[in-house]
């Protein structure tokens, strides 16, 4: 698929603010609703745009802690990587699952509400899932969200 300038300015606008409407977009971009709407299903078609998320504040949530984890797996093959997969899928506190090359086999984002609640997290679920070996925590003191540049590419 070929993007255009458009397309990359709709793109950058979503990434802001992706509960805009086809109509409000399409004034700012110089263009018509239908065809704002048009650009934006197409893109959804192929792919290029997932899905779109809601930003929660984790604080507000009772969530004060948040803790990136390192995991070598004590053991590899395709089973325990698909095993480990699959139970951390299941651990309501973890936020994100990486499966990384580096250190470390994966990396997760937990969550919890203090450094007790991420201690039984971590002994209760994480520690007993499948093939753990290493585990390495890096609590999160604060965050800066950026969006990334995207532009389009240089021709």
């Amino acid at each position: 698929m070929t993007l255009d300038d458009l397309d990359y300015a709709i793109l950058r606008a979503l990434s802001v603010d992706a509960t805009q409407s086809a109509g409000a977009l399409g004034r700012q971009l110089g263009l018509s609703q239908p065809a704002t709407w048009r650009r934006i299903r197409r893109l959804e078609d192929e792919g290029v745009i997932l899905g779109r998320r809601l930003d929660l504040d984790a604080e507000k949530l009772g969530l004060g802690v948040t803790v990136f984890l390192g995991i070598k797996l004590a053991t590899k093959g395709r089973l325990s990587l698909e095993d480990f997969e699959r139970a951390v899928r299941a651990i309501p506190e973890v936020q994100s699952v990486e499966h990384v090359l580096g250190l470390y086999d994966y990396r997760l984002r937990v969550v919890a509400r203090d450094i007790a609640d991420f201690e039984r997290v971590l002994r209760r679920r994480i520690m007993t899932l499948p093939a753990v070996g290493n585990v390495d925590a890096n609590v999160l003191l604060s965050e800066e969200r950026r969006l990334g540049p995207l532009a389009a590419p240089e021709s």
